[in-house]
Formats: C-alpha cells, sequence, structure tokens
C-alpha cells in the first residue's frame, strides 16, 4: 500500500476563496458549520456551507495565514458559484471574498512526503512563510497533507498523480462536495460531525436548526461508508436496496477508480440499508456495491 499512496500530487480540481477584512472571521463564523473565530494559529478548520435546510451546498478546508485573512479551499467546479452566494452575505460586514486561485499552488502531500515535525492531529497546520501545510485524514493507514503555497511553488519529492491522490481522498472517508452533490447532504450525511466538520457550540449559521435537530434528536437515518464496485461508480449516481427497489436508498457521495480494478467510492444511504443486503449502483439491475468498514469512529448521539 506504500507505494500507492506515496508522493506529492498537483491538485487541479481544487481552487481557493479568499476572504479578508476586518470582519472576515466573524463573517465565516455566521456562514459555516464550524468555528473560524476561535480558529488557533497551529489549526485548520473542516467546514460546510449550508442552505436553509440545512443541505451542504460546499465544503471547505478552510486556514488562516495572516491576521484577517482566511483561505477556503473548495473543489473547483463550484467555486465561483459558492463565492457568489457567499458574498450575497457580506451586507456591511468589513469583508472581501475573492477568488484566489491563481495565487496559490496547491499540492497533496501522501505517505513519506508528510513532514516529519506536523502535528498528527487531523486539521493541523503548520506554517512557514506564505506555505501552510495541513495535516488530512490518513487514508489506508498512510499520513496525508495539504500543502497551500503562493503560485508558481514546486515542492520536491517523488510524484504522484492527481488520480491516485483522489483515490486516496475516498479511502479516507472523508467526501468533499462537488457539483454533483451540490444540496444532497446535510453534514451528518458525510460524518461531517465525526471529523471535525460540524461544531454544535457556535453560534448561528443557514441550516443550523436543520443540523442540530439531526443530530439532538436521534434522527440520523442517512450515513456516510466506504465502498467498492466492479462497476463505474460516479458522484451522484442514485443507489438502490434489494428491499424498495423502486426508491433510491442514497447517494454516490465521492468516487474514484481503484488501483487493483473496480471503483472504490464513498456513499451515503440510509442506515438500514448499510446493514446488509443487497445494495445496486445505478437502478435495481445495477452493478452490486458493497459496505465496506469506516476508517474512524463515528460519535455517539447525543
Amino acid at each position: 500500500m506504500d507505494s500507492l499512496l506515496d508522493g506529492i500530487a498537483p491538485l487541479p480540481h481544487l481552487g481557493v476563496i479568499r476572504v479578508e477584512g476586518d470582519d472576515a472571521a466573524r463573517f465565516l463564523q455566521g456562514q459555516l458549520t464550524q468555528d473560524f473565530a476561535l480558529l488557533g494559529p497551529n489549526e485548520a478548520r473542516l467546514a460546510a456551507f449550508c442552505n436553509a435546510k440545512g443541505r451542504m451546498q460546499a465544503s471547505f478546508i478552510g486556514v488562516q495565514p495572516a491576521p484577517g485573512t482566511f483561505l477556503l479551499v473548495v473543489s473547483r467546479d463550484i467555486l465561483a458559484p459558492t463565492l457568489k452566494r457567499l458574498s450575497m452575505f457580506v451586507l456591511r460586514a468589513k469583508a472581501k471574498l475573492s477568488d484566489a486561485t491563481a495565487d496559490h499552488a496547491l499540492h497533496g502531500l501522501a505517505g513519506s512526503a508528510v513532514p516529519d515535525s506536523l502535528d498528527a492531529r487531523p486539521w493541523s497546520k503548520a506554517q512557514e512563510g506564505d506555505t501552510l501545510t495541513v495535516r488530512l485524514y490518513p487514508a489506508d493507514g498512510q499520513a496525508r497533507a495539504l500543502l497551500i503555497a503562493p503560485a508558481g511553488h514546486a515542492p520536491h519529492g517523488p510524484s504522484l498523480s492527481s488520480q491516485a491522490w483522489q483515490w486516496g481522498e475516498v479511502r479516507s472517508g472523508i467526501a468533499a462536495i462537488t457539483a454533483a452533490t451540490v444540496e444532497a447532504f446535510v453534514p451528518q450525511m458525510l460524518n461531517y460531525e465525526s471529523v471535525g466538520g460540524v461544531n454544535f457550540k457556535k453560534g448561528c449559521y443557514p441550516g443550523q436548526e436543520v443540523v442540530a435537530r439531526s443530530q439532538f434528536r436521534g434522527i440520523l437515518k442517512r450515513r456516510a461508508w466506504p465502498a467498492h464496485s466492479q462497476g463505474e461508480l460516479v458522484a451522484g449516481q442514485e443507489l438502490f436496496h434489494e428491499s424498495d427497489p423502486q426508491q433510491p436508498c442514497g447517494l454516490v457521495a465521492q468516487a474514484a477508480a481503484a488501483p487493483q480494478g473496480g471503483w472504490d467510492a464513498i456513499v451515503s444511504v440510509q442506515v438500514t440499508a448499510a446493514a446488509g443486503g443487497r445494495l445496486t449502483a445505478g437502478g435495481p439491475q445495477g452493478a452490486p456495491v458493497s459496505i465496506g468498514t469506516l476508517p474512524y469512529p463515528l460519535l455517539a448521539d447525543v
């Protein structure tokens, strides 16, 4: 497994939104699911931007490279509409939002490419000048990190393909929102409350009541799991269970070709469907999908 996820990968599928100004932290605090007001100098944040119904419109890895400035790393295919939606809420706040993708070089670090000096905790951050490194959740035991550097920066080390990196993302068990899955999930459907993506003690944000009610009233009926199929899996694809072949029981949240054949994915499905029985992709007669074991524990429902 070491040879499959070891090296440095360019990440052209990701982009960067910059938020800067005296009210930048307060603005993000009022829009996202995580706490940005208390973001420490050695911390990053996984966060979601939800609509009023608690459905995720985007997901980010957020960092603060300097006082009053935040960078939100987001899937590039939803960056423009996400920037537009977020900007609608600025109103009188002293916060300026912009597409800063062209100003940054994004790389994924895996295995031996992850600096030994980086704190072992997921979402920890190290910074050297304008270059930031964020510890991510591992994939199949392999350490991973996100490198955010000035444009033109080319880290030295063994190369890893973008495709291999995206497979590692899937194997980490943490899905990112892309164009195919906008408004498809509340955060708990992707286990965000269990991997540092939701703070239930912070102030209000769009969809907060729905997210909190889902958590505290014990009505989490869908969860995310790793999955595998010999047939092709794609984000947004419907999944069906033999117990009710006429109604989809979930969706593929993220998928990638598996190096050893077939397709690996993160699927969000009904808890009852994940417990057993025949699961298929695309329709009742589609390719069988097998559910795997999560690489991290789920928080017990409060």
